[in-house]
């Protein structure tokens, strides 16, 4: 009888879960390899942080729109991840209510990430379409705002879709010990991935028309141009390269995020925090993936990365650094 309490979470209780059993030799090295990708996701994004952050001459709206993606990955990997390994090996200790606001915290993240990714789409796809324009359209002052508001939408709509769990906290859980949370829906589906996509997939598509008719423009022999038009080829020309970027992160991202939204398009309910979190943790995955497709495509991290692991950035004036 003394070893059936001991099986569980909370023995005193009734309907208490039983205590996860530890892990097997394969599934240990399965949470070494979890807790890497965790370090891994927080080391790359804080180098991007430090970078944009450090050098002035990375403070622009494309890379502040980039910092604010670094920022939402960073606490993906430095909080959510590791939390989210150890809740498949221990009981939860802390209650229902802090379960729910714990998985609010993800769902902010996640939605702060997938709004910054669509911000990053409209700024390449301003850059690339109409480039003249595009100092004066976006600015940093536009990107601030921008951001702002992405953050602020993202906590507002994270509250009124866990609005059920918040009124009733553990409503979902089947036995004290666990901690598992009900988002699917709808509107959730919508929203976070249907509309985000669509915008995304139809930026892109447009970016990559005007890419390539401007690749057999810079083919063809025409032997005089307007200088309008040479500064447009020059300018465009180096922004086709950021679209390429862009078309490997839709890939990715579609790559991270389907398999979790396919099951929710087929009416089945994923509970966060059961066995369904491989798939949550796949789009935490993405979170890893975001600042290797961005930041170590572009040259200046790659110089940036030596500057901050030589401490030659603590020296007087390093801010001012020439990246690039």
């Amino acid at each position: 009888m003394q070893l059936e309490k001991v099986d569980h979470c909370f023995p005193q209780l009734n309907f208490s879960c039983r205590k996860p059993e530890p892990p097997h030799s394969g599934a240990v090295l399965i949470y070494i390899l979890l807790a890497f990708i965790s370090l891994l996701t927080a080391v790359l994004n804080l180098l991007v942080i430090i970078s944009i952050s450090h050098f002035r001459q990375l403070h622009t709206p494309t890379n502040l729109l980039l910092l604010s993606l670094a920022v939402s990955d960073f606490l993906v990997g430095l909080v959510v991840m590791p939390v989210e390994i150890l809740l498949t090996k221990t009981c939860w200790i802390l209650g229902d209510l802090m379960c729910v606001l714990y998985y609010m915290l993800p769902g902010i993240l996640i939605t702060a990430s997938t709004g910054n990714i669509v911000l990053i789409s409209v700024d390449r796809y301003v850059a690339i379409c109409d480039p003249l324009h595009y100092p004066t359209k976006i600015t940093l002052k536009v990107a601030t705002i921008c951001l702002l508001l992405c953050w602020i939408y993202s906590f507002v709509y994270i509250i009124i879709i866990m609005n059920d769990n918040l009124k009733q906290p553990g409503r979902y859980i089947s036995c004290y010990g666990e901690c598992v949370v009900n988002i699917t829906g709808a509107a959730d589906i919508a929203v976070s991935f249907v509309i985000p996509i669509t915008v995304i997939i139809v930026l892109y598509m447009r970016v990559f028309v005007v890419a390539l008719s401007q690749a057999r423009a810079m083919r063809s022999h025409i032997a005089t141009v307007s200088l309008k038009h040479s500064k447009i080829v020059k300018v465009k020309k180096s922004e086709i390269k950021a679209a390429r970027t862009l078309g490997v992160l839709v890939v990715v991202y579609l790559m991270c995020y389907c398999p979790y939204y396919c099951v929710s398009l087929s009416g089945q309910n994923i509970l966060l925090g059961s066995i369904e979190g491989f798939m949550i943790f796949l789009i935490y995955f993405n979170s890893c993936l975001n600042p290797i497709i961005y930041a170590l495509f572009y040259p200046w991290f790659k110089k940036t990365i030596r500057l901050i692991v030589t401490f030659q950035i603590l020296q007087p004036g390093s801010c001012e650094a020439q990246i690039l």
